[in-house]
């Protein structure tokens, strides 16, 4: 027991080690170094050049994709991250956002990609400990769980090397300032060579709901520093109160001004089957093959264009999966727990 408590101590010690390593305090962000684009002048070609660089890409004997993938396979043909865009998620509240989103900034991870989150709703220890759960594919809080102190320390264990120099986040609740979310942005990718930046939420960056040209200012500033930088921002976002929580948004239904979908590369609606919930809350048969979430892609400026996808609540790891009938995936590749 002794050795066991030991064991548990340290690997609490490690994890606090990794935690002051991986998260950005934003005392460390110095705003006027961060905040403005770099000389862009040498952005500026002639045509020749262009023309030169098409003729490579052309004649190259090996195309170089540098896209990257969702967690779910029924995407991949239709839907893929890209270098200096960014992809607007936008939902109710507790519609899942933060569980999707935080379950695809694994798997960019697993794609050797690195991640920055900056939440202003949950502490990092929070952030972290719902990922647990996700990269475990079990409850680990579930009362009465077997051994449950050992899994804990085998998650930690293995969950440590996975996120080592891939994950990093910003350490800042509540309201903050556009400019600060800015330079921070760029102290990520420009200190710590951070690839994909995730912003939870637009709200918390422009308080005020009805300053359209604050919010336009922002999200044209995350879309140059994207372009400019060649990292993927994932910007997080409400949707309008509708009719009816059983109603599909669309893309109009997003909050605030109508040039936050204008100006993004990618928008991702997410909406809860609520229907379905009501259903089974009032005790009636529901079919088990049909969705419990949508993942709507209402915009793809470089892709394949717009596509639905159905994904299924495992509701023991949080993660959302293919069918209803699927298992939790696996982010290392050892399995789960």
């Amino acid at each position: 027991m002794q050795d066991s408590s030991s064991s548990l101590m340290a690997r609490a010690a490690a994890f606090d080690d990794f935690r002051r390593n991986q998260v950005i305090h934003s005392s460390q962000v110095d705003v006027e170094k961060y905040l403005d684009a770099p000389d862009l002048s040498t952005h500026v070609k002639t045509a020749q050049e262009v023309i030169d660089e098409i003729w490579e890409e052309v004649l190259s004997p090996i195309q170089v994709d540098h896209s990257y993938t969702m967690p779910w396979l029924k995407t991949h043909m239709s839907f893929r991250f890209r270098p200096g865009e960014v992809t607007l998620y936008a939902g109710s509240n507790g519609g899942g956002k933060s569980l999707i989103t935080g379950q695809i900034a694994m798997h960019l991870m697993k794609q050797n990609r690195k991640v920055c989150i900056a939440s202003f709703e949950m502490k990092p220890k929070r952030t972290i400990y719902r990922m647990l759960r996700q990269f475990s594919g079990v409850n680990i809080d579930e009362p009465g769980f077997t051994s449950r102190d050992k899994v804990i320390a085998k998650v930690l264990e293995r969950y440590e090397i996975f996120v080592k120099d891939r994950l990093y986040l910003y350490d800042q609740q509540g309201t903050t300032s556009a400019k600060q979310v800015i330079a921070m942005a760029r102290y990520s990718v420009t200190e710590l060579g951070i690839t994909d930046i995730f912003v939870d939420s637009l709200m918390k960056c422009v308080p005020a709901e009805d300053d359209y040209n604050a919010q336009k200012y922002f999200v044209d500033n995350l879309t140059a520093l994207a372009r400019d930088l060649n990292v993927h921002v994932h910007l997080i976002h409400h949707i309008k109160k509708l009719q009816s929580e059983e109603v599909a948004p669309n893309k109009f239904d997003i909050k605030g001004s109508g040039a936050i979908g204008d100006q993004v590369d990618n928008v991702l609606l997410v909406f809860r089957n609520k229907k379905k919930e009501h259903k089974i809350q009032q005790g009636l048969l529901v079919d088990e093959s049909e969705h419990d979430v949508l993942l709507m892609c209402e915009k793809q400026r470089n892709g394949e264009g717009e596509d639905w996808f159905g994904l299924h609540y495992h509701r023991a790891s949080q993660q959302f999966v293919e069918a209803a009938d699927s298992v939790p995936m696996s982010f290392d590749d050892k399995g789960n727990f």
